[in-house]
């Protein structure tokens, strides 16, 4: 486990609102094609595609290796999946400039009902080396929160594009 209870971890969230119901987005936003909605933002690069890949993206355990506009590259594995609600991972072993910050990050993703839609919350939980925190805390986080709410509304626009 990458991310123990008593490491001191810089959070970063943000939610929006879809009309299709948890489920629905949930099947489609898990296996969701990455280059499509993380596109380079200001110092962040995009993905161009995936290696590695074990499975289908739907069981614990499985991995990936996304490949970044910058020519980096990190380890992604599923660390929870809880089938119609909600999915966790872990990036590490980051090539790129992440490397020099961070031991790790882990993603989670939850899909709750909201009247006939559903409340996506997106958490990304970073856990800085040593000396490192208040740079994520107060120089990567806030520009991370903007670019992952510019990838999460290209994720729900995706999904509805996906769906129809």
């Amino acid at each position: 486990m990458l991310i123990a209870a008593q490491d001191a971890t810089v959070p970063v969230i943000v939610q929006t609102r879809s009309a299709l119901a948890p489920e629905v987005l949930f099947a489609v936003i898990v296996p969701i094609d990455l280059t499509l909605v993380f596109r380079k933002w200001g110092p962040f690069p995009g993905v161009l595609g995936v290696e590695n890949q074990t499975g289908a993206w739907d069981r614990v355990g499985q991995s990936r290796n996304p490949q970044l506009s910058d020519g980096s590259t990190a380890f992604e594995q599923l660390t929870q999946y809880t089938e119609g609600h909600s999915f966790a991972y872990e990036l590490s072993a980051f090539t790129g400039p992440m490397r020099h910050l961070v031991r790790g990050i882990r993603g989670e993703w939850t899909f709750t009902p909201d009247g006939l839609g559903t409340v996506i919350r997106w958490t990304y939980e970073f856990s800085p080396l040593p000396g490192r925190r208040f740079v994520i805390r107060r120089i990567v986080a806030p520009m991370w929160r903007r670019y992952m709410a510019t990838s999460l509304r290209a994720t729900v626009r995706e999904s509805n594009r996906l769906v129809k």
